[in-house]
């Protein structure tokens, strides 16, 4: 059976529906009506060869905030639920990413205890149609709702759109390398005996 999910929330905001498959190979099949974040996930899923699809309908009319965090909350129950009781799983990633100019770091605990930690100088304002500022809001969504630690550091900073997708990309990277079974493992990867 595959480690697969498929979550639906709807609200009086949004409506999403979003299929992830973390042993994929990257295909995706994004729509949110944000371009600008469809490009993003789009490099997260394909670098960590994760097979997405996510179609999103929320009130951009007020503005993309709505729609960009219910995703990433999405995204995260969908992580959560796709990995199960983690048995066998590597439990942490990490990954430090060159995107032109920038060099970002992204680290990845699935240890069930939700923490965030975000340090990126994003300028103000918009990143093709999503604001900067959501950047951050996605993935402390995404961290809270699979109850995974995520610390995510510009190391570098530069270009806001480099900026943006590194992190991203990291992110696919790193969480890969943490969903990833290994033979060896026995149960969960825990002095405590379980991963919740």
């Amino acid at each position: 059976m595959g480690r697969t999910a498929t979550i639906k929330r709807e609200t009086r905001e949004t409506q999403i529906e979003l299929t992830l498959d973390l042993d994929g190979s990257g295909k995706t099949d994004i729509s949110t009506g944000i371009g600008f974040f469809d490009h993003m996930l789009d490099g997260m899923a394909r670098h960590g060869l994760f097979d997405l699809t996510v179609r999103a309908k929320g009130d951009l009319y007020v503005d993309d905030h709505h729609t960009v965090e219910d995703t990433g909350i999405v995204l995260g129950t969908a992580i959560r639920e796709a990995l199960g009781g983690k048995e066998g799983i590597r439990r942490y990633g990490d990954r430090i990413l060159p995107m032109d100019e920038v060099l970002a770091l992204c680290a990845v605990d699935l240890s069930g205890r939700p923490y965030f930690s975000f340090d990126a100088p994003f300028v103000p304002g918009q990143l093709g149609t999503m604001n900067a500022e959501m950047v951050r809001e996605f993935f402390y969504a995404v961290s809270y709702s699979a109850a995974m630690n995520l610390h995510l550091k510009i190391l570098t900073p530069g270009n806001g759109h480099h900026m943006a997708e590194a992190l991203f990309k990291a992110f696919g990277k790193a969480l890969s390398d943490a969903v990833s079974v290994d033979p060896r493992i026995q149960g969960v990867l825990s002095t405590k005996g379980k991963l919740e």
